[in-house]
């Protein structure tokens, strides 16, 4: 996916938010976005996801499969939780089943579940929420785009929003994310744009500052039988084989050390063995 020298102005003669952004997002990329309140941040992700069009430029590449979390999402709809998220996976192209499967499967894990039945009016800040970022991910979708959309979530959902983030890059999808905490996933985006009077800069991640040293390096041994690695690894691990072990059939992944809690996350949810954990300059 690709913005071409694009810009966006609120009516015809309004005031210009962005001009002249040019940014490309692949596949399996996580992108951080940074810059003070008010600087057009939310409209970039707004362009990005395809809610707003460019007053000017173009958007080449989008997915047909989208999800977009707002910053402040409505809470006032006629629906249940569960009828809502069925409604959206409908649109999402999910049929009736397999989105009302879907829709419980993401409320339990986001510790929902009680309210699936609750009426979207009634439930909580944080709850609506929960929802919200559950719309987002019921289709496995391959653009991702989340506008603080850890705000309002309790700690355990927060990390699955987390973990969701990090199986979404691992099976190839575009996360593009803001969020308010410098911690959020720190070390693990591909890039950082910040978003600065009306423009958008490539940035230093600010947690993995350039000491002018080498990169401390991370190599895990794993092994996974007959299956194949998955693609679009966090990192982009350099591979090899492992030593010689007719059971298990070892490989070694080495990747940055900002990466590797995000490889290892990866590797986990496809259900590879995790044998060795080894450091080159770095502590774990």
């Amino acid at each position: 996916m690709r913005l071409e020298r694009v810009g966006r102005r609120h009516g015809l003669r309004g005031p210009w938010v962005l001009r002249e952004v040019g940014l490309d997002l692949p596949g399996g990329t996580l992108i951080r976005v940074v810059g003070a309140n008010g600087t057009g941040k939310s409209t970039l992700l707004r362009l990005v996801a395809g809610v707003d069009a460019p007053t000017e430029g173009r958007v080449t590449g989008r997915p047909p499969r989208t999800a977009y979390v707002p910053e402040r999402f409505p809470v006032a709809l006629p629906f249940t939780a569960t009828d809502y998220l069925v409604h959206l996976g409908r649109i999402q192209g999910l049929g009736g089943a397999a989105a009302r499967a879907r829709a419980g499967e993401w409320l339990e894990r986001f510790g929902a579940g009680g309210h699936a039945r609750t009426a979207m009016a009634e439930l909580s800040k944080g709850t609506s929420q929960k929802v919200a970022v559950a719309q987002a991910l019921l289709a496995d979708p391959s653009l991702l785009v989340l506008d603080e959309a850890w705000t309002g979530l309790d700690t355990g959902a927060r990390a699955e929003l987390d973990a969701a983030v990090r199986e979404r890059r691992a099976a190839g999808a575009t996360v593009v994310f803001v969020d308010h905490d410098p911690r959020r996933l720190a070390g693990e985006p591909d890039a950082v744009h910040e978003v600065r009077e009306g423009r958008v800069r490539e940035a230093a991640d600010p947690a993995r500052p350039d000491s002018g040293l080498p990169a401390p390096r991370v190599r895990i041994t794993v092994s996974g039988g007959r299956r194949p690695l998955p693609d679009h690894l966090p990192g982009n691990p350099v591979t090899e084989p492992g030593p010689e072990d007719a059971t298990t059939g070892l490989t070694v992944l080495t990747v940055d050390a900002a990466h590797s809690d995000a490889l290892l996350g990866a590797l986990l949810a496809a259900s590879w063995h995790i044998h060795h954990l080894g450091t080159e300059g770095v502590r774990v």
